[in-house]
């Protein structure tokens, strides 16, 4: 089985930088992809940033110049680095890491969610 925890949350004022990590624990896993989503209230959940193994890194247009996702393999952790924070950015942020167990079928493995707050 394999967990996943999210950390690194928070309020942060406008302008400002929150890092966003995902860590998943287990045995005999590996990482094939990874995927940053936010949702907003009232709003539809949104892919911010992702890569596949071997692939460059995709973000949306929103966050481009300001996010850049980044994994430390010896780690088992993937980031989030959020810099120049506004309003719009407020979201309930979700990892998804593409994982197989034992060399068996990928699945998506979802972190908890976690809160981040652009406010003055």
């Amino acid at each position: 089985q394999v967990q996943i925890v999210e950390s690194g949350g928070g309020l942060v004022q406008p302008g400002g930088s929150l890092r966003l990590s995902c860590a998943a624990s287990g045995s005999s896993f590996s990482i094939h992809g990874v995927g940053w989503y936010r949702q907003a209230p009232g709003k539809q959940s949104e892919l911010v940033a992702g890569f596949t193994r071997g692939s460059s890194s995709n973000y949306a247009d929103s966050v481009k110049g300001r996010f850049t996702i980044s994994s430390d393999n010896s780690k088992n952790t993937v980031y989030l680095q959020m810099n120049s924070l506004n309003p719009e950015d407020t979201a309930v942020y979700y990892c998804a890491l593409a994982i197989s167990v034992g060399g068996l079928e990928v699945k998506v493995y979802w972190g908890q969610g976690i809160q981040v707050t652009v406010s003055s």
